[in-house]
């Protein structure tokens, strides 16, 4: 809820899609929309259809709102690559690329290092899983200085016995 107690998603016109079906039939729309998709880097799910359909067009504009991790989809059309895969075929990015910040759902490392500091007593060791490596190892350390727990960044593949 915004400060004026209405849902900032619910306003006239807005139709909602639930199924496959509803949503490709959105790529049939004639006219100006705007497609929402939480489906975070763009690696699977129905925005990757929706890319298929409108990522060629200069027309259109896709604007992510959150982070994109290297070697995903939507990195690449971040890093506006001339072509992108989808679905096993290359499309030609054409749209208008743009990032705005502060929609994202997850915790930065402030708000981890403070919730972590609530534990009434800390994990045999905690596995750092998420995110990119640099921002992974820099949490790390912080965690380690902040609170002198043994954390591991593994790499793929990697394997850890849990007792």
């Amino acid at each position: 809820m915004i400060s004026s107690g209405k849902a900032p998603l619910r306003f006239p016109g807005i139709q909602m899609v639930r199924t496959s079906t509803q949503s490709k039939a959105i790529n049939e729309v004639d006219g100006p929309s705007i497609i929402t998709a939480t489906s975070g880097m763009c690696t699977a799910g129905r925005i990757e259809y929706h890319l298929r359909w409108h990522i060629g067009r200069p027309e259109c504009t896709v604007l992510f709102v959150d982070y994109q991790a290297k070697g995903t989809l939507g990195r690449r059309i971040l890093d506006r690559d001339e072509e992108v895969p989808i679905h096993g075929h290359n499309y030609r990015v054409a749209a208008d690329v743009r990032q705005i910040f502060g929609f994202s759902g997850h915790a930065d490392s402030t708000d981890l290092l403070r919730w972590l500091s609530h534990f009434q007593k800390p994990p045999r060791r905690l596995f750092l899983t998420h995110g990119d490596e640099g921002a992974s190892l820099c949490l790390r350390d912080e965690i380690k200085r902040h609170l002198g727990w043994n954390v591991a960044v593994p790499e793929y593949l990697d394997e850890g016995v849990l007792t």
